[in-house]
């Protein structure tokens, strides 16, 4: 039966994210691969994860939804937002402007310059690509979502776009209005059950290994409605 493999919240930690897909023996024309957003912030290599989400979506029909730092970093360089400036650096983004700009010296000021400059030269591709992300996936057992769905909307697909990149609660706290389990990133499951494997709840399956704050990237093979399978590897540069 084909596999669908699910990873979020890569934030820029490009060669664990190989090796995941390595480890779980990924073949494009067998698996269904599925990106929760996130690609971006924090990690090293955030340039070169968006490369590869790009060519795997592309070129190997996985599928992408956008995440919170994935908007935002598409406000920034497209400077659509002054609020998106001011919370990018503060969280994660100025090691994604190193990446795109190729440097790590300087003021995060110059550094964000000379990012937006490649970007405009190299790399709008990225930001069109980024920005045109869905915000869901749905199939016949599964909702797959960055952050989560709003239990105060009774049809979830009209709740308001920022819950499906930001929800934490009430999203963790409450059960949900669906009848299919939803998988999310977003929130770390270690800030869940205490530590940074996959979270299995009533309803929800949490994946988010918090790979960038030093812990683990986590992969979930599905199977079926209740086959699962569960690989990680840890954070390394």
């Amino acid at each position: 039966m084909k596999r669908t493999l699910v990873i979020s919240d890569i934030h820029g930690c490009y060669t664990p994210f190989n090796d995941l897909l390595a480890l779980m023996n990924y073949c494009p024309g067998e698996d269904q691969l599925l990106l929760l957003g996130d690609f971006v912030d924090r990690g090293p290599r955030s340039r070169e994860v968006v490369e590869q989400v790009y060519q795997l979506v592309q070129a190997e029909g996985a599928i992408a939804i956008q995440g919170n730092h994935d908007e935002r970093l598409v406000d920034v360089m497209l400077e659509r937002s002054e609020q998106a400036l001011m919370k990018f650096s503060g969280h994660g983004g100025r090691q994604t402007a190193e990446s795109y700009a190729g440097v790590k010296q300087g003021a995060i000021e110059d550094v964000i310059e000379r990012a937006k400059t490649a970007v405009h030269e190299r790399y709008t591709h990225h930001m069109t690509f980024l920005d045109q992300l869905p915000y869901y996936h749905e199939d016949e057992h599964f909702i797959y979502v960055h952050a989560g769905l709003n239990p105060n909307y009774l049809n979830w697909k009209e709740q308001p776009h920022r819950d499906f990149l930001y929800i934490k609660q009430p999203f963790l706290s409450r059960p949900t209005n669906v009848s299919k389990t939803v998988v999310f990133g977003h929130t770390k499951t270690i800030d869940i059950h205490g530590k940074p494997d996959v979270w299995f709840g009533s309803g929800k399956i949490g994946i988010d290994g918090g790979c960038s704050t030093g812990h683990q990237l986590n992969g979930l093979a599905i199977s079926g409605a209740d086959e699962f399978k569960v690989y990680s590897v840890p954070w390394r540069l």
